[in-house]
């Protein structure tokens, strides 16, 4: 139970709040930003940096994509999310078989779905919190191309397939070319099957034996209508009904293949072969080819440009950032043909970054990643269970946003007594494990920090992370 005096002190946090100023001094506001926006520290104490906010930064991107085009690291209890996708595919059909046949036993089969999600939930919690495994910048990379190519866990076909997805269609494209990473995410059966791609199909196409209980009624413009307002352009971009109808017919044929590595496939019989035309620009029967150069024709309008450098300095930057900020990363996205880490370079570079009036708010999944990675990382089942459990109640459950936009980011989507509560009690939940409560009192604002330093050092670096500075980043 919380004493008078930890009331008291609770109390003074919340005026904190309601007087809330940047988490550090201008001349400390741009390392606490270095490592709590471009990562999820700090994990450390202060030190003293030998080159500025900017170049540092830049550095660590270069890190960043290094560390992309390796293999990520998977920890042996969470093994099972190295299954092939042709593996992942079999075991998924014993496990519907199991359970048509209503066998004792086999529960492992049976339990195969649901291992699989729960082990994509833990990895996301073991990247961001364990520096020594992932780069943290990468690590954030990832959570943001995640969370812009959306899926539904609880849609009962993505489940099997949403750790295959996160590891190997997201992390490794993003800081590669945009195209690139828009096009791995349209072929994974996680996607095809979440936006029902793998039902488009031509009107004249026969139904295919291996839709197990689906009836197949011919174009579905799903996939179509979300990648041109989601993924892409953005819903306001000036395209018409009648480009979502002739994506979507472009798009036919495209589905999901059990056998193949990649799991996905094109079948031609399946494949509209009428022209289309799709912003103006007219297209051919070509193949599978034909949907590849339609999102390759998306990746590279001007609209999509500014929609993606939007959302990155949203995520990065602050709420609302400048014109001037999102023009000039659209500008060096259409020079690059799309290439994220020049992208990036631009964010970093830019004033606008490191303006101590640039605010952001961590949203759940930061706070949480940023308070383990202080405690030592996610170490057992029990913190595990505890992030996730902490997410579900506080808004944002791991996996489990049902539409197509993803989790907001903004500070008002965020902000309620209830969950600066459900905050402060994690923060008391994990905080005891910092040994040295100067690795992060040290990068507290004078105010917070003289009335936290009166306390018990035992309990100095909780009401740091239940403070408000630690709530921005």
């Amino acid at each position: 139970m919380k004493t008078i005096k930890q009331f008291t002190l609770g109390l003074s946090l919340t005026l904190l709040w309601l007087l809330w100023v940047p988490p550090c001094a201008a001349d400390q506001s741009g390392e606490w930003r270095l490592d709590s926006r471009f990562g999820y520290g700090p994990s450390a104490a202060k030190e003293e940096r030998s080159s500025d906010v900017k170049t540092l930064a830049v550095s660590r991107l270069k890190d960043a994509w290094l560390a992309s085009q390796q293999e990520p690291s998977i920890p042996e209890p969470l093994s099972i999310l190295k299954t092939s996708l042709p593996d992942a595919f079999e075991r998924w059909r014993e496990q519907r078989n199991a359970n048509a046949q209503q066998k004792d036993g086999d529960t492992q089969s049976r339990e195969f779905t649901k291992n699989m999600s729960r082990s994509a939930m833990a990895w996301r919690v073991y990247q961001c919190t364990h520096s020594e495994a992932e780069n943290p910048l990468l690590a954030k990379m990832t959570e943001f191309w995640f969370n812009h190519f959306n899926v539904y866990t609880y849609k009962g076909s993505v489940q099997p397939f949403i750790g295959d997805y996160l590891i190997h269609a997201i992390r490794p494209h993003a800081l590669g070319n945009f195209e690139d990473l828009l096009l791995a995410s349209f072929k994974h059966p996680a996607m095809l099957y979440y936006l029902d791609q793998w039902l488009n199909v031509s009107v004249d196409a026969p139904n295919p034996a291996y839709r197990i209980k689906t009836t197949v009624k011919g174009v579905n413009e799903n996939y179509a209508r979300e990648v041109l307002e989601l993924h892409t352009m953005g819903v306001d971009a000036g395209y018409t009904q009648a480009d979502v109808q002739s994506l979507a017919k472009i798009l036919t044929g495209w589905t999901v293949s059990q056998k193949d590595p990649s799991g996905s496939q094109f079948v031609s019989r399946l494949h509209d072969k009428t022209d289309k035309t799709l912003l103006g620009q007219t297209f051919t029967h070509q193949g599978a080819e034909e949907a590849v150069a339609a999102l390759k024709l998306l990746a590279a309008q001007p609209q999509t440009a500014h929609r993606v450098s939007l959302r990155l300095a949203q995520w990065f930057v602050s709420d609302h950032p400048s014109e001037r900020l999102v023009d000039s990363m659209a500008k060096t996205f259409i020079e690059s043909h799309g290439n994220i880490l020049q992208v990036m370079t631009t964010l970093m570079e830019s004033d606008e970054t490191w303006d101590p009036k640039s605010e952001l708010l961590k949203t759940p999944m930061d706070f949480v990643c940023s308070a383990l990675t202080l405690a030592g990382g996610a170490k057992d089942l029990k913190d595990y269970t505890a992030a996730i459990t902490f997410l579900a109640n506080s808004g944002q459950p791991m996996n489990a946003w049902q539409t197509p936009d993803g989790y907001s980011t903004l500070a008002d989507q965020w902000i309620s007594a209830e969950a600066l509560s459900r905050r402060a009690d994690f923060a008391f939940s994990v905080g005891p494990r910092v040994q040295n409560p100067r690795t992060v009192l040290d990068w507290m604002t004078e105010p917070t920090r003289s009335i936290i330093e009166k306390e018990k050092p035992g309990l100095q670096a909780a009401f740091s992370m239940a403070s408000p500075d630690f709530m921005h980043k």
